[in-house]
């Protein structure tokens, strides 16, 4: 689906968080259609691969950390470079080619219309199992997308997807920064979008459902710390929704203010960085 090209054509900027993605980066770079995306930045987390050595042979903007900062420090990183690159809408997708950059027009269609401010591409409107999705975490993303879908009061198909797109209002009004460096950062990032009013604003997209050997995967601990911490992300917008609890995670703040990428990112305390796919 083209996106139409408005008398203001947004700058799109895609970002990939990677983390050792060197066996799977140039297919994801090659999918990104040229004619619609403006820029892009790879947020290199201390890869032991030649994940930096081919991003630069691309002509991707790289930004390498000095010390691991995890998946969601990683994207930390990655949205407050795009903001200072003037981004207007942001796809972030992981460079490990699980997910089909080509479906990056259809992906920010309704952002580009000013219709949606956060898009997902979710692979749970197709057929994941036949994907090769293993039963597992089918089953567990099922589970915490249900549980979501009643907390936030939604009907998305899946929360948990490495293929997403936000408008540049958006970012600057969630506090993202106070988010987790771990991997429950895109659904604390959620969170935060749905307390912040952005709720009929979010949309999603179906994306083919792609495993194979050479593409990262995340295993079974840590996909059930993932699990838990989703679930204390779910428990803590209800209590901050109801009053009992409020959450400074969870208050929005006015756009623009902190998020003009000055904030430095090239350090901080060590995670588990893959970068890896659920």
């Amino acid at each position: 689906m083209a996106v139409p090209r408005m008398p203001h054509t947004p700058r799109v900027v895609v970002v990939m968080p990677a983390y050792n993605a060197a066996k799977t980066l140039e297919r994801t770079y090659a999918d990104i259609p040229r004619d619609i995306v403006d820029h892009v930045i790879l947020v290199d987390d201390v890869s032991a691969d030649e994940t930096v050595v081919i991003a630069e042979r691309l002509g991707l903007h790289v930004v390498s950390h000095r010390q691991n900062r995890g998946y969601g420090g990683n994207q930390k990183t990655c949205y407050d470079t795009a903001l200072a690159e003037g981004a207007e809408v942001v796809v972030m997708v992981h460079p490990d080619y699980q997910y089909d950059a080509t479906k990056i027009p259809e992906l920010i269609a309704p952002i580009v219309a000013g219709t949606a401010d956060l898009m997902l591409g979710s692979r749970f409107l197709g057929d994941p199992l036949a994907g090769g999705m293993p039963r597992w975490k089918y089953m567990s993303n099922r589970f915490l997308t249900t549980l979501e879908n009643v907390a936030f009061g939604l009907r998305l198909s899946e929360y948990h997807t490495g293929f997403r797109a936000y408008s540049r209002h958006l970012l600057q009004t969630l506090p993202y920064d106070l988010d987790s460096d771990d991997f429950v950062f895109d659904q604390e990032l959620i969170a935060q979008a749905v307390a912040a009013g952005f709720r009929d604003r979010i949309g999603e997209i179906a994306v083919p459902t792609r495993y194979f050997a050479e593409a990262s995967s995340v295993g079974l601990r840590r996909s059930v710390v993932y699990g838990v911490s989703t679930l204390v992300v779910v428990a803590r917008y209800v209590f901050h929704r109801s009053g009992l609890l409020r959450s400074r995670k969870l208050a929005a703040r006015s756009p623009g203010r902190g998020r003009d990428g000055s904030r430095g990112r090239d350090g901080g305390g060590g995670r588990d960085g893959d970068g890896g796919r659920r």
